[in-house]
């Protein structure tokens, strides 16, 4: 008999990190922003460790403005702009994660209960398998926030954190880039 991995463990040759909707403008009034905020560069930097694809979106920037400047500062090319709730309506970008052979989207943002949460089940009807960084996303009010987690779980979302998705995509420990995560997320 052959051993395996579970087949929901993320793997690196099919992840992507796709950041939602962390402009400065919304940010105030986010629940927990810093502990989002937070959170997401330790994403960013992890996957730029371990050289894996990171898009990051920014919901109708003329109103909301511009991804946080403390995350820009991590992030290299532009901003993939939308005017949908959902990432799903993000021009082709769907189409290009399927064209570059990812499988597997790390989702984090805001908020929770409107452009991550309509964005990780469209990703999910698409066939992709959705990990959520459940501490490096939130809304405004609790509730919504809940009752986010609640139903993408519901649907299949696989609900998570920050560092475990980290480790669980460095997959060994005594490598160079460990020593780089570990510190992250310490």
């Amino acid at each position: 008999m052959e051993l395996i991995r579970h087949p929901k463990i993320l793997k690196r040759e099919t992840s992507a990190l796709l950041v939602v909707d962390l402009q400065e403008k919304i940010m105030p009034a986010i629940m927990n922003s810093g502990r989002v905020i937070e959170n997401a560069l330790k994403l960013i930097r992890g996957f730029k460790v371990m050289a894996l694809p990171v898009i990051y979106t920014e919901q109708y920037p003329k109103g909301l403005g511009p991804t946080a400047q403390v995350l820009k500062e991590e992030l290299t090319g532009d901003a993939v702009q939308k005017m949908s709730f959902s990432c799903f309506g993000a021009g082709e970008l769907f189409k290009e994660l399927i064209k570059t052979g990812i499988t597997q989207v790390v989702l984090c943002g805001v908020e929770s209960h409107v452009c991550v949460q309509q964005s990780a089940m469209d990703l999910s009807a698409n066939g992709f398998e959705v990990y959520l960084a459940a501490d490096a996303a939130s809304s405004r009010r609790e509730l919504d926030y809940s009752t986010a987690m609640d139903r993408m779980r519901m649907n299949g979302i696989q609900v998570t954190t920050t560092e475990s998705i980290l480790f669980e995509l460095l997959n060994v420990c005594g490598t160079d880039e460990f020593k780089a995560i570990s510190k992250l997320v310490k």
